[in-house]
């Protein structure tokens, strides 16, 4: 029996004693997680401190998630890395226990920060090298001007990107222009 007084379930080949709607949320945060290019059970981690909105220590999560102790480990301490998970104490127990950051913007600002902002500038920068070399080049006009196009399309969404970070607000109106 688990904490609720209902029998334990199965989630993806794995025992757990989540209740259903936690095994349906846990695996679909989850699921969004790792289509982002983290690891499910980061996800799922998250999203269990997230809906019990109460400090949970390493053995609970190993506990309900069905997670060995080295990948409850691993798991909290990049949740922590990533600002989106915070260790706190009980003053009933020794051990560490974990928050859920709640502040959703404040998360996505920080993916976007550190990963896709800095993707989006390489990607920009390789494509104006290579305007650069085009132009420089036997390249004929039209390769010239889609080399230019799709630079024009990095630079719109960098600079959709740090107008989002700096506003929580998403301007794309010059994008039917270079689409």
């Amino acid at each position: 029996m688990n904490r609720m007084g209902s029998t334990s379930r199965q989630t993806g080949g794995n025992s757990t004693n989540l209740e259903p709607w936690e095994v349906t949320v846990t695996d679909a945060v989850g699921r969004v997680i790792e289509f982002w290019g983290f690891k499910h059970n980061h996800g799922r981690t998250w999203a269990l401190l997230y809906l019990r909105d109460e400090p949970m220590s390493a053995s609970d999560l190993r506990e309900e998630l069905d997670l060995s102790k080295g990948a409850v480990s691993m798991i909290t301490k990049d949740l922590r890395q990533w600002d989106v998970v915070q260790r706190t104490r009980v003053s009933e127990s020794r051990a560490t226990h974990y928050l859920a950051e709640r502040d959703f913007l404040g998360m996505v600002r920080r993916v976007l920060r550190d990963r896709e902002v800095k993707l989006v500038e390489d990607v920009r920068d390789q494509l104006e090298e290579a305007l650069e070399i085009a132009e420089d080049s036997e390249a004929d006009d039209d390769t010239v001007e889609r080399i230019r196009e799709m630079y024009r399309l990095a630079d719109m969404t960098q600079n959709a990107l740090e107008l989002f970070l700096n506003t929580a607000r998403l301007d794309v109106s010059e994008a039917d222009g270079i689409l």
